[in-house]
């Protein structure tokens, strides 16, 4: 199947860019082109595309908004932010919008390809520049709302530790070794703490996992 894929960017030339090397992929297809966060959001309700490449400064609606707006609207369209900020505020407020991935635009083309079918395919992806620096400036010291903890209650000894090996990184294998568990449940497990939790997917749990002081930024499990 094809990933339908919305190109929204200021710039036209970086549009063009985007869309050549989208259009190059046999398992790629772009469905539309907006230049502002509007525009996306129109195109976003009517085309359903499957993922949403997302700048954002743009003038008008910028793409933080537009993200909030195109994920509450619909589960099934993935945003994967593209921009050339490197901040902190940036990416924490993308991830908090909806955003499934954070990405730079000096991403090699390669790197870009893979973001897409990772996040097409229901997972998180970001940027390793921003990776180390994720959550901390920000949830560090921050009071935990009351609702979190009671949702953080409601999983189970096994499923606490999955969310906890989810935060630090680790890939489903290398939670199964570490666990000494299959593949296979490991899936399973993953998939209950997000529908328990109400989250999108793995970058929406490490968030989450932060906030909740489940994860100290350092990377350590809160005592």
């Amino acid at each position: 199947m094809s990933i339908r894929v919305l190109v929204v960017d200021d710039q036209a030339v970086v549009r063009a860019g985007f869309v050549a090397i989208l259009a190059a992929e046999a398992d790629m297809t772009v469905v539309g082109e907006a230049a502002d966060g509007d525009a996306a959001v129109a195109l976003a309700a009517e085309l359903t595309p499957d993922l949403v490449l997302m700048d954002i400064r743009m003038p008008g609606m910028d793409g933080l908004t537009a993200t909030r707006l195109i994920t509450r609207h619909s589960s099934r369209t993935r945003v994967l932010v593209l921009t050339t900020f490197d901040l902190d505020a940036y990416v924490y407020e993308a991830l908090r919008a909806g955003a499934s991935g954070y990405l730079l635009k000096d991403s090699e083309p390669e790197d870009l390809l893979h973001a897409i079918r990772v996040v097409a395919s229901g997972d998180g992806v970001l940027a390793p520049a921003v990776t180390g620096r994720l959550i901390a400036a920000f949830a560090q010291g921050a009071p935990v709302p009351a609702e979190t903890t009671e949702a953080l209650g409601s999983l189970t000894r096994r499923e606490h530790e999955v969310l906890t090996l989810v935060a630090t990184g680790l890939t489903n294998a290398e939670i199964g070794a570490r666990l000494e568990l299959a593949v296979g449940t490991v899936k399973i497990h993953v998939s209950a703490v997000l529908n328990k939790l109400g989250l999108r997917d793995r970058v929406q749990a490490t968030i989450f996992a932060y906030e909740s002081g489940l994860i100290r930024p350092s990377g350590l499990s809160a005592p």
